[in-house]
């Protein structure tokens, strides 16, 4: 027997637009971001790096970045880094005025903060996404929120503070921000690796759309109703 479904309305006006927002900024910011590592294709840990410094984790001999996967296509750091902050920023506002929306509206604390029952259900929630078998109810699966919690309230501010803890800017504001991560070579190691886990979970994300239902998935972040069917839980 067929379970019964109706449309309901998920994602309010501010949780859509920043939604599209700060995906234009990633994707500008993670290409900018691979043309400017392309300059020095190297990471470290601790303050400094240079000849005399023994204190590389990754190096490549040339740049590993082909020019069609970076903005600007060419090696040009001076441009790459303008269109690198100009996101950054725009991303930085963006996700606190999604911040200060899904608090006022309850998206966060309905929808989002992980509770004690979605630890108890994560291994069914596993076993079900293992298996092809996505839940279509009202609210966000175990699985679901765990990931939004990890990207949400640790890859972003991870992304957003090491970008501070390298800026001569936000050194001269927040001067203890550089020492908290550990040196400047470490906020860069460590902005990243939050990079490569971002897009790592872009790559889940679309996956999971695709597979749970493009159309109703794009239809709750466009206009905000989403079709939820009854039997499923809420």
């Amino acid at each position: 027997m067929a379970r019964q479904s109706n449309l309901i309305y998920r994602h309010t006006i501010v949780t859509r637009v920043t939604h599209w927002i700060w995906a234009a900024s990633l994707f500008f910011l993670m290409l900018t971001g691979l043309q400017i590592f392309n300059a020095h294709p190297a990471l470290y840990v601790g303050e400094q790096s240079g000849f005399e410094f023994d204190n590389a984790i990754l190096k490549f001999g040339a740049p590993p970045i082909p020019g069609w996967a970076t903005i600007p296509s060419g090696q040009d750091l001076a441009t790459g880094r303008v269109i690198h902050f100009f996101f950054a920023w725009i991303f930085l506002g963006t996700v606190m005025i999604w911040a200060i929306g899904a608090i006022l509206s309850g998206h966060f604390f309905r929808d989002l903060l992980p509770r004690l029952k979605d630890f108890r259900s994560l291994t069914k929630d596993i076993v079900d996404h293992l298996g092809f078998r996505f839940s279509h109810g009202r609210s966000y699966g175990p699985l679901q929120k765990l990931s939004y919690a990890v990207v949400l309230f640790g890859l972003f501010p991870l992304m957003i503070f090491t970008g501070l803890a390298m800026s001569p800017g936000a050194n001269a504001a927040l001067p203890w921000l550089t020492d908290a991560f550990g040196g400047r070579q470490t906020a860069r190691t460590l902005h990243f690796v939050g990079m490569a886990l971002l897009f790592a979970f872009f790559i889940v994300h679309m996956a999971m759309i695709v597979l749970a239902g493009p159309l109703n998935e794009l239809r709750a972040i466009i206009t905000g109703y989403y079709r939820a069917n009854e039997g499923d839980p809420q």
